[in-house]
């Protein structure tokens, strides 16, 4: 799955990224099974989700096969595509696309245990250590 245009350099909305977050649970569903999912608090009105659905195809979100009279609909980006859009998207707007102001910022925001300091660390120094081996 890709980002298949440049629309899609927008991170999804808030409804898209509940129906997104079903159809990756789901893998593929129906508009009945999507509202039905477990992720919604309570149940979204059928023609909202049919449209948000409609609009996600145009951004190239999602897309829809026939099943007999049904429509079935499936992610055509993943979670983690999404995800690194988004944070590219924070870094940018938020952070003058600094990843180490995002870091300071996320530090600095609230307590981090040590346990999760350690972590941080450890894949820092394994990024280094991939980057080092694909320039070679």
């Amino acid at each position: 799955m890709t980002l298949v245009n440049r629309r899609n350099s927008i991170p999804p909305t808030r409804a898209e990224l509940r129906i997104l977050q079903a159809l990756w649970d789901l893998g593929s569903a129906t508009i009945d099974e999507i509202i039905h999912h477990a992720s919604f608090s309570s149940t979204p009105n059928y023609k909202t989700t049919q449209t948000i659905l409609r609009i996600m195809e145009e951004k190239g979100l999602a897309r829809h096969t026939n099943r007999g009279r049904v429509f079935v609909f499936e992610a055509r980006v993943t979670r983690e595509q999404v995800g690194r859009l988004s944070v590219r998207t924070l870094l940018d707007q938020n952070f003058g696309g600094s990843a180490a102001k995002l870091l300071v910022n996320l530090l600095e925001a609230g307590p981090v245990d040590e346990h999760e300091l350690d972590e941080l660390e450890a894949l820092i120094r394994n990024f280094r250590i991939q980057r080092g081996e694909r320039a070679q």
